[in-house]
């Protein structure tokens, strides 16, 4: 595998855990990391919050403007192998920003990137699957058919 692909790949890696672990509770993601023997490492920016400006469009093609702001929560991780972690979350959550920015270091580490793949993320994968997968349902069994409403059937 050339350099390129396998930077994608692992870019590809890196962007589906975040995913994963945005939706994700603080809590979910230190019960996961408790069954795995953690590596040295620093925090290389502690946790701290702070506001971004959302942009919006109208139309989802015209003029871009400031819709608001939000808060958010950020930190980054250093394993002593030199791994760089980062972590964003929508909310004033410091550590999970600091969970999420481990994760991320330790899924770049040769040594912990499939532990933390079979035991971190794909179980809060399943997780995150089955709560969509119930909210949908929820959401469907509220469903009107107006068509049929308005002409008497049903």
């Amino acid at each position: 595998m050339d350099s390129v692909t396998q930077h994608n790949t692992q870019q590809a890696q890196r962007k589906a855990a975040m995913a994963v672990l945005a939706h994700a509770e603080a809590g979910e993601i230190a019960a996961r990391l408790r069954t795995i023997a953690l590596p040295v490492h620093q925090d290389l920016r502690e946790p701290e919050n702070g506001l971004v400006m959302l942009r919006g469009r109208v139309g989802g093609d015209g003029a871009p403007f400031n819709l608001g702001e939000a808060t958010v929560s950020r930190a980054a991780v250093r394993l002593a192998s030199g791994e760089v972690g980062f972590g964003y979350t929508l909310g004033r959550n410091s550590e999970k920003a600091r969970l999420i920015a481990l994760c991320d270091a330790l899924v770049q580490s040769r040594d912990f990137g499939v532990a933390v793949e079979r035991d971190v993320i794909a179980p809060l994968r399943e997780q995150l699957m089955v709560r969509r997968k119930q909210q949908a349902e929820q959401t469907a069994a509220t469903k009107v058919d107006f068509y049929t409403m308005v002409r008497g059937e049903g």
